[in-house]
């Protein structure tokens, strides 16, 4: 017979909590580890990083991670380890509770399979079975929360013996009469058909919505025997959700039983409770109302102690019981006096209010939908590792809410070679630990955006081959999380060759072995000097390794970082590069209708100092010095003071505007240079949006050919505005972007023809070739482009303008108007996204033509 009985505590977890740390699949009466990963790539070493983080099982977690890029298959029946579980794996037998007026209302359920077991004062009055075949140590949240959990355990899921798996019996009972459950037989296997929850005070059937339904373990179609039933009423009646329950089965025609659980929902006090005292002695009777409203109260006991319950001795007298259970509730109003308040924000906490006060009165589904309500919250504000795990004072004014939240009491950083055995790294501890968001530092609940974020951040360093950061529970600690952080270094020194080969015509048009010309780049990088993410780099570009004199350039470069020390807030980096560089001059460029311009190529070596302050992640100051020497060439890589034009008769005229500003076709400078971003775009489903403005200056310092001495700046905004508001998440749709962008440059003083500002090209004005509107000293871009998501891609229309706002003519030997250019022009047209490349058609406005681009990139 099962026993009912009322309460004003309500448990998931006993007084002692117990880490599994080995757990298959299991409801929401645990946590379980969900990986995550990125990959990204260095130096053509790809990096592939995870972050391990606790999730409630209902999310049906998988590994997902990837080590060094090397799949590995996953573990047989989805076993997750170092799992945190803050309560009982198992489920109760037992419920004892008490009143704050002392009152023992506990009916101590007996059955052979549990036995009582004894008051967890602790925990505010829980309790718990355990021993026998059936114990389990545990509240009865832990029955309420974890339905499935106990139907796997309990073989009661419908497969396998006793489930459902093999033959059934037929009931031999006429059709649709009603069986009490004490009238089938024991030697019987029953086939469910179907499964009816009957609300004895609403007299009304609930639907499968119902939170009630999760808590049965029968599944129609499942084969169950009379034991089993009665088992899982026995279950029912003593999970502290029900004041009474019963089950009762309907015969089926075909031999099968549909199964009816009628029940009266077990509740508290009321949430506007009015209490009448009578002072009714005298002649005179005086009466007072009292209204109680009640309160929520929301407490983190992850890091308590758990306190021992002093058992109860069975013989003690009523008296004795009163006292006990009045002691042990003092106890209880000490440890939530001594609990921290969790994070839930205050709008939870009103909504939660509301919740009670329109309910009118505590009962089990309320608690339901406040456990749902306040985990919901947390898991949205990605505190995966947090759950409920028991309500409180359930017969007073305050409705206490207890929260495992997962706080982090240890953090460790562990290096690993490449088998995974721990080995002692060369990155100084500093130079990770700098990294780490607050939020995942010690005393700190763990967040899972924390440590994402983490990842990215260790990531950038670009050290690593491997990251995870795995959080754990803390066995010595209940409740909370060791975070620990593996990294694989890449190796120290790399060298890497990639090759190219250009066949050119030979005689009578064939190529012959000599005029195969191989060409590539070298590289070679040392990084992490000292272990502090110091390194050097270096890389030799030509198109011909036999002859590479022609167009060889270099880039050395030595970066510093922590020029402050590592252990400094400030986050500057040093940086020194020597350079040689080749380019396609765009200042001498004909307009439309001109005939071919010869090239002018302007070769610039140097050397470049700079400091890097970080303000953000994507925010920063750079400023420095540079020195360069700048030599132009034409074609056949003689130098050359002054452009050329073709003339009508197809000769060349050396007559064009010059080249350098010493009209000697070699000029040395040394110029400052600052540069101020500001950028907080991110991206949503894939799509970009936000703001990025940067701010450029060059001060000329007089140093050079003929002391030069200018300013030239230039101010670039972009804004991208989202159109519509979407729900971010992997597989969603990415919002429309509205894209505005601007841009000025301006110089003042002496400016070579170099270092003039050009007018079209793809990241000017789309539709024209670089520089094919003009060469001023200054100008004005604006542009407007529309991005609509469409199949994972998106198309998009634009429409741009550049302008020289008459400054063509204030650049010596004036370009613009040599080369017969407009120094304004209008563009408008729509174009694709392919993967990297932009597949563009744009209408010249000038012109009224339409030419067809493919660019790779972005053009903001």
């Amino acid at each position: 017979m099962a026993s009912l009985s009322t309460g004003a505590h309500l448990f998931t977890s006993p007084s002692s909590h117990h880490h599994n740390h080995h757990l298959r699949r299991r409801s929401n009466n645990g946590f379980q580890l969900h990986s995550l990963s990125s990959n990204s790539s260095h130096s053509s070493s790809k990096s592939s990083s995870s972050l391990h983080s606790c999730l409630s099982s209902h999310n049906n977690p998988r590994s997902i991670h990837q080590p060094d890029s090397k799949p590995k298959p996953e573990p047989e029946s989805n076993t997750i380890t170092n799992l945190p579980s803050f309560f009982s794996n198992t489920l109760p037998k037992t419920l004892a509770i008490f009143s704050p007026a002392g009152i023992l209302l506990s009916l101590v359920l007996s059955s052979g399979d549990g036995n009582f077991g004894g008051f967890h004062g602790g925990n505010g009055g829980g309790g718990g079975g355990n021993g026998g075949n059936g114990g389990g140590g545990g509240g009865w949240w832990s029955r309420i929360f974890s339905t499935v959990a106990y139907a796997k355990d309990e073989g009661g899921d419908g497969s396998g013996e006793g489930g459902g798996g093999g033959g059934w019996d037929t009931h031999g009972l006429p059709a649709n009469i009603v069986v009490q459950l004490n009238k089938l037989s024991g030697f019987k296997k029953y086939k469910i058909s179907e499964i009816l929850f009957f609300d004895l005070r609403r007299r009304t059937t609930v639907g499968t919505e119902d939170s009630f339904f999760e808590m049965v373990s029968l599944r129609p179609g499942g084969v169950y025997t009379k034991a089993q039933l009665q088992k899982e009423l026995e279950t029912l009646a003593s999970c502290g959700m029900f004041e009474k329950v019963d089950l009762e089965g309907k015969t089926n025609a075909d031999g099968s039983i549909g199964v009816t659980i009628s029940f009266t929902e077990s509740t508290w006090q009321s949430a506007d409770r009015f209490r009448l005292i009578d002072f009714g002695k005298s002649a005179v009777s005086v009466r007072f109302w009292f209204c109680i409203r009640l309160v929520f109260r929301c407490i983190n006991v992850g890091l308590m102690q758990q306190t021992q319950p002093i058992e109860m001795d069975p013989d003690m007298t009523d008296k004795e019981k009163l006292e006990y259970f009045r002691s042990q509730e003092k106890d209880y109003r000490r440890r939530i006096d001594r609990a921290r308040g969790c994070l839930l924000p205050p709008a939870i906490n009103r909504e939660v209010m509301t919740m009670l006060r329109e309910q009118g009165k505590v009962s089990a589904r309320l608690l339901q939908r406040i456990r749902d309500r306040v985990q919901k919250w947390y898991l949205d504000e990605g505190y995966a590792c947090a759950q409920v795990v028991n309500f409180g004072n359930l017969h007073t004014k305050e409705v206490v809410c207890e929260v495992v939240e997962g706080d982090i009491t240890q953090l460790v950083i562990q290096f690993q070679d490449k088998l995974g055995n721990v080995v002692e790294g060369n990155t100084q501890l500093p130079v990770v630990w700098r990294e780490l968001p607050r939020q995942l530092r010690v005393g700190h609940v763990f967040n899972i955006e924390a440590g994402k974020k983490a990842l990215r951040n260790i990531n950038s360093l670009g050290l690593f081959s491997n990251i995870e950061v795995n959080p754990r529970p803390d066995e010595k600690n209940e409740g909370g999380i060791i975070v620990e952080i593996k990294l694989k270094e890449l190796d120290q020194k790399s060298a890497e060759v990639s090759t190219e080969w250009s066949i050119v015509p030979g005689r009578q048009g064939r190529p012959t072995l000599a005029s195969i010309q191989p060409g590539g780049t070298v590289t070679i990088e040392h990084r992490n000097l000292k272990g502090l993410n110091r390194s050097f780099s270096g890389s030799v570009t030509t198109s011909n390794f036999l002859n590479p004199q022609d167009d060889l350039t270099y880039k050395f470069e030595y970066l510093h970082p922590y020029l402050d020390g590592v252990y400094s807030a400030r986050d500057r980096a040093l940086k020194i590069a020597g350079f040689n560089s080749r380019k396609l001059s765009p200042v001498f460029t004909g307009g439309p209708g001109v005939d071919e311009v010869p090239p002018i190529w302007v070769d610039r070596t140097g050397v470049k100092a700079n400091i890097t302050e970080n303000f953000t992640r994507q925010s920063k100051f750079t400023y420095g010095l540079v020195a360069e020497n700048i030599i132009t060439r034409d074609e056949g890589s003689q130098i050359t003071v002054v452009g050329q034009r073709v003339l009508p008769s197809g000769g060349i005229s050396a007559d064009g505007p010059p080249t350098t500003l010493s009209d000697t076709g070699v000029d040395q400078m040394v110029f400052a240079q600052a540069n101020l971003t500001r950028d907080n775009t991110k991206f949503v489903n894939g799509a970009i949006v936000g703001e990025r403005n940067v701010f450029q200056v060059d001060q000329g310092l007089g140093i050079g050919s003929k002391f030069p001495i200018f300013n030239r700046h230039q101010l670039t905004l972009t804004k991208f505005l989202q159109l519509k508001e979407v729900e971010e998440g992997a597989g969603k749709p990415p919002p429309p972007v509205l894209v505005l962008h601007g841009h000025y440059g301006g110089c003042v003083g002496d400016l070579p023809s170099y270092d003039a500002f050009t007018l079209g090209g793809p990241y000017s004005v789309r539709g024209y070739n670089m520089g094919e509107l003009g060469a001023a000293r200054n100008i004005l871009e604006v542009a407007a482009e529309l991005r609509i998501p469409v199949r994972n891609t998106h198309v998009y229309a634009f429409v741009e303008h550049g302008n020289d706002l008459g400054s063509s003519k204030d650049v010596k030997g004036n370009p613009t108007e040599v080369y017969r250019r407009v120094g304004q022009g209008s563009s408008y047209g729509a174009g694709v996204k392919l993967g990297l490349v932009r597949a563009e058609y744009a209408l010249d406005h000038n012109s009224g033509t339409g030419t067809v681009f493919f660019r790779f990139g972005e053009r903001f």
